[in-house]
């Protein structure tokens, strides 16, 4: 039997220019592309929430895409906590 990947899921902050510059629709393509569940969404502050769970070597890749962003972003902050995975499943941009 083949092990089967550890799963975790992150909860992120990303700040910057990162509203009104495509990212929710980045992070949305990024994460359905690596296999990933969860969601994006804008905050009241500017930033954007990204909450995504899978294996960890995707989540990975996708923090290092969330510091580069669309082109039209300019991302000056993520923040990242690692968390035990809910079995979220889909990944879904959120209206905030």
């Amino acid at each position: 039997m083949k092990n089967r990947p550890a799963l975790a899921r992150i909860v992120a902050r990303v700040e910057g220019r990162v509203q009104g510059v495509g990212f929710r629709f980045f992070v949305c393509d990024r994460a359905r592309a690596l296999g990933l569940s969860g969601a994006v969404r804008n905050l009241p502050t500017g930033s954007v929430h990204v909450e995504a769970e899978g294996s960890r070597e995707s989540l990975t890749t996708l923090i290092e895409d969330l510091h580069e962003g669309p082109p039209a972003a300019r991302v000056e902050r993520v923040g990242v906590e690692w968390h035990e995975p809910r079995g979220a499943g889909g990944f879904l941009i959120e209206a905030g």
